[in-house]
C-alpha cells in the first residue's frame, strides 16, 4: 500500500505528540519524587523543545516555469479544491517563499519590500524587525481569499535601469542575463524582497516548512538561499521539465547549488515534471512509458544519482486529479510515486535522526536519576547497619555514636575545600572554551575575510582569506575539543578521588563532540565556495553583493558557533550538577542519622520504629526504580518504533492519560 507524504508526515506527528505528553508526566513525577537536578531539568526542558518545535522544511528548487508552485499544490493544497499558490503559464513565484505555522501568529501574509535590499541588513536581520514587512491577513476558511492574497508573491513593479542597478537586479557586465527592457527603458522587477506565510494547515501545524524558490541562478538571487537556507533543508525537490529534460541552465543550478555530497543524497530528489506533455494520441501507452523512461535514464546519468531519485509526474493533472476525485487520472499522473519518495524516503530518514536523539537523551536522563536512587538507598543501607549496631547498647553507647556521626558531618564539612578546588579549575577551563565559541570571537575570525570582501573592485587573494578563515575556525572547534578532553580527564581524576574520600558516585558524562559541528561548517564551506569562482568574480565586485554575502555567511556561522555553545554549556551543568545533587544528600544523609539517634534517645522502643521505617522506606525507594525503568522504557520503545519502522503503542488518550497521572503519584520517600 503507497503511503502518502501526508500519511506519514501525520505519523510523526503523532509520534511527536505521544511522546511530548509521556515526557511531560516524567518530567512531572521526577520533580515530585526530587530525582531532578539543574542538569537533569535542562535536559528535559531541550528534549521537549526539541519534539515540539522540531521543523521539517523540504525546499522546491527549479528554473522559472518548470511548475514548482504547482506541485506544491498537488502535494499539499489540493483540499482546498483549487490553485492556493499561484501556478499560471509564466513567471508566478518572484521572490523566496517560505510557508510554516506559528500559533502566537495569526493567519497571515508577510511580505518584505525589495528596497529593503538597498539597506546593508541580513535577512535574518529583517525576520527580527516584523514591523518592516507588509502584512495580509489570511481566511484559512475561505479559499477564494487566501489564493487570492497569494498572488502578491508574483507581484512586480516597473523600475529605472538605475534603480534596478541599486538593487542588484542589473549587471551591466552581464547583458544576457537582465530582465528586458520596454520602450520606455523601465525594467522589471520583483515587488518582493522575501515571503513568510503562516498557516495553520494541518501539516505545516505539525512542523512541516515549504520552500519555493525563484531562479537561484536569477541575477540578484539571495545569497542567504543557497548559503543558509537550502543547506538546512531536509529535503531538496529539483523540477526540471520532462520535455527538455537537464538544459544548460538547470545543469548550471545543480552543480553550483544543490549536488549533494555522500551524506546528503538521500535527501536529494529529481522532478521530471509535466509529462502529459508526452502524451501523445499517436504514440501508444507503451511507447510513452518508454520516452519518460529514456529521459529518466538520461537525467540520473547526467546529474550522477541514482535512477531511483528521478521521478516523473503531472503536476497539473495530480492536482486535478485531486480535486475531481479522479482516481485513474491520478494514477497517470505518477504523483503518488512522489509522495511515496517523499513520504517513505525522507520523512523516515528524518524521524530516525530525531528518534535516535530522544533514545540517547532518555537513556542519559535514566541514568542519572537511578544514579541518585542509588545513593539513598546506599545511605538507606548504612543507616541500617548502624542502628542494627545499637541493639542491645547502653545510653552511653547511643551518645558516642551521636557524637561519632557529628564529627563526621563536621570533617565532611571541612573538606568542601577540595570540593571547591575540582570547581575552580573545572570553570577556568571551561571559560577557555566558552571563549573560542563565543560571538567576539567568531567576529575577530570574520574581520580578515568582511575587510577583503568590502575592499573595492575585484577581490584579489579572497580565497586565501576565505582558507585561512575557516582553517581557523575549524582550529577553534578542533582546541574546543581538547579543552572538553582535558576538563573530562580533570573531572574525571577528581570524581574517582571523592568517590574514594566521601563514598560519591560521580561520573562524568561523554564528552560533547565537535564533529558534527565541523561537519556543518564544512558544508558552509561548500556552498559557499562558488560565489568566489572566476564566474562571480565580477558579481563579487559590487560592494551591495559582497556585503549581502557576508552577511548571510555571518549569520550561517553564528548558528553553528551558538549551538557548539549550548552543547558545551549543558554537558559542563550536568557534570557540575552531579556534586551538587551528592552534596545535597550526604547532607540529607547526616541529618536523617542524627535525627534517628535523637529519636532514639528521646523514646523507648525508638531504634525498632526507626530500622522498620528504614525498611519502608526502601521498599518504596524500588518501587521508585521500578517506575522509572517502566516510564522510560515506555518512551525508549516507542523510539526505538520510529527508527525501527515497527509497530507501537498507539498514543494515549486524555483519559488514558490522565489515568496514568494517578498511577505515578511521587512516593514518600526519607
Amino acid at each position: 500500500m503507497t503511503v502518502t507524504f501526508t500519511e506519514k508526515f501525520d505519523q510523526l506527528g503523532a509520534w511527536r505528540r505521544e511522546f511530548a505528553l509521556r515526557l511531560k508526566l516524567l518530567s512531572e513525577w521526577l520533580r515530585d519524587n526530587d530525582l531532578i537536578d539543574s542538569g537533569l531539568e535542562e535536559r528535559l526542558v531541550r528534549l521537549g523543545e526539541q519534539v515540539r518545535s522540531d521543523k521539517v522544511m523540504v525546499a522546491f528548487v527549479a528554473e522559472f516555469s518548470r511548475g514548482k508552485s504547482e506541485l506544491i499544490n498537488a502535494i499539499f493544497f489540493a483540499g482546498y479544491g483549487r490553485r492556493i499558490m499561484p501556478a499560471t503559464a509564466g513567471r508566478t513565484t518572484m521572490c523566496p517563499t517560505e510557508m510554516g505555522y506559528d500559533a502566537e501568529i495569526p493567519p497571515c501574509l508577510r511580505l518584505l519590500p525589495i528596497e529593503t535590499r538597498l539597506k546593508p541588513q541580513a535577512l535574518m536581520e529583517w525576520r527580527m524587525a516584523p514591523e518592516k514587512w507588509e502584512r495580509f491577513d489570511l481566511d484559512v476558511n475561505n479559499s477564494q481569499q487566501l489564493a487570492s492574497v497569494m498572488e502578491k508573491v508574483a507581484e512586480v513593479r516597473m523600475v529605472t535601469k538605475d534603480r534596478a542597478r541599486a538593487l542588484g537586479l542589473w549587471h551591466d557586465d552581464s547583458p544576457d542575463d537582465n530582465p528586458p527592457v520596454d520602450a520606455d527603458g523601465m525594467v522589471e522587477v520583483p515587488k518582493w524582497r522575501h515571503a513568510l506565510i503562516n498557516i495553520a494547515h494541518p501539516l505545516l501545524k505539525q512542523g512541516l516548512v515549504i520552500l519555493d524558490t525563484p531562479g537561484l541562478n536569477a541575477i540578484g538571487a539571495e545569497p542567504e538561499l543557497t548559503v543558509s537556507l537550502i543547506p538546512q533543508a531536509h529535503a531538496v525537490v529539483f523540477i526540471l521539465g520532462a520535455d527538455t529534460g537537464v538544459t544548460k541552465s538547470d545543469l548550471a543550478i545543480w552543480r553550483e547549488h544543490l549536488m549533494p555530497d555522500t551524506d546528503s543524497q538521500d535527501s536529494r530528489l529529481v522532478v521530471l515534471n509535466k509529462i502529459d506533455g508526452l502524451w501523445d494520441a499517436l504514440s501508444t501507452p507503451t511507447q510513452i512509458d518508454l520516452q519518460i523512461m529514456r529521459q529518466q535514464t538520461s537525467t540520473a546519468d547526467i546529474l550522477s544519482i541514482p535512477h531511483e531519485h528521478v521521478i516523473a509526474v503531472s503536476a497539473q493533472k495530480g492536482l486535478v486529479a485531486k480535486v475531481t476525485n479522479d482516481a485513474e487520472l491520478l494514477t497517470r499522473s505518477r504523483l503518488p510515486m512522489l509522495e511515496e519518495a517523499l513520504g517513505l524516503g525522507m520523512m523516515k530518514k528524518r524521524q530516525k535522526i530525531l528518534g535516535n536523539a530522544m533514545i540517547a537523551g532518555i537513556t542519559d536522563l535514566r541514568t542519572e536519576a537511578a544514579r541518585i536512587i542509588n545513593v539513598r538507598k546506599r545511605d538507606l543501607t548504612e543507616q541500617l547497619m548502624e542502628l542494627n549496631g545499637l541493639h542491645g547498647k547502653n545510653a552511653s553507647m547511643v551518645r558516642h555514636m551521636r557524637s561519632r556521626i557529628a564529627q563526621e558531618q563536621t570533617e565532611f564539612n571541612l573538606g568542601g575545600a577540595k570540593i571547591h578546588a575540582v570547581r575552580s579549575v573545572h570553570m577556568r577551563l571551561m571559560r577557555e572554551v566558552l571563549d573560542l565559541l563565543s560571538t567576539t570571537m567568531l567576529k575577530q575570525e570574520l574581520t580578515q575575510l568582511s575587510q577583503r570582501l568590502q575592499s573595492k573592485g575585484i577581490k584579489i587573494g579572497i580565497r586565501q582569506a576565505y582558507d585561512d578563515t575557516f582553517g581557523r575556525l575549524r582550529g577553534n572547534l578542533q582546541k574546543a575539543q581538547l579543552l572538553c578532553n582535558e576538563i573530562q580527564s580533570m573531572l574525571g581524576a577528581s570524581f574517582k578521588q571523592l568517590n574514594v574520600e566521601h563514598g560519591f558516585s560521580l561520573q562524568v558524562p561523554p564528552t560533547p563532540l565537535m564533529d558534527r559541528h565541523t561537519s556543518d561548517l564544512d558544508t558552509v564551506e561548500r556552498n559557499h565556495l562558488q560565489y568566489l569562482s572566476l564566474t562571480n568574480a565580477l558579481k563579487l565586485a559590487q560592494p551591495e553583493f559582497a556585503d549581502r554575502l557576508m552577511r548571510a555567511l555571518a549569520t550561517r556561522l553564528r548558528t553553528i558557533h551558538d549551538t557548539a555553545l549550548a552543547d558545551v554549556e549543558l554537558w559542563s551543568k550536568t557534570a557540575g550538577a552531579q556534586i551538587d545533587v551528592q552534596l545535597r544528600e550526604r547532607h540529607r544523609h547526616f541529618r536523617h542519622r542524627l535525627e534517628a539517634i535523637d529519636r532514639i534517645q528521646q523514646a523507648t522502643g525508638g531504634l525498632e520504629e526507626r530500622v522498620k521505617d528504614i525498611d519502608q522506606q526502601e521498599t518504596a525507594l524500588c518501587q521508585v526504580e521500578l517506575k522509572l525503568i517502566e516510564l522510560t522504557d515506555h518512551l525508549l520503545a516507542a523510539n526505538r518504533a520510529i527508527t525501527e519502522d515497527t509497530p507501537h503503542p498507539p498514543p494515549p488518550s486524555a483519559a488514558s492519560a490522565t489515568a496514568e497521572a494517578d498511577t505515578i503519584a511521587p512516593e514518600t520517600v526519607g
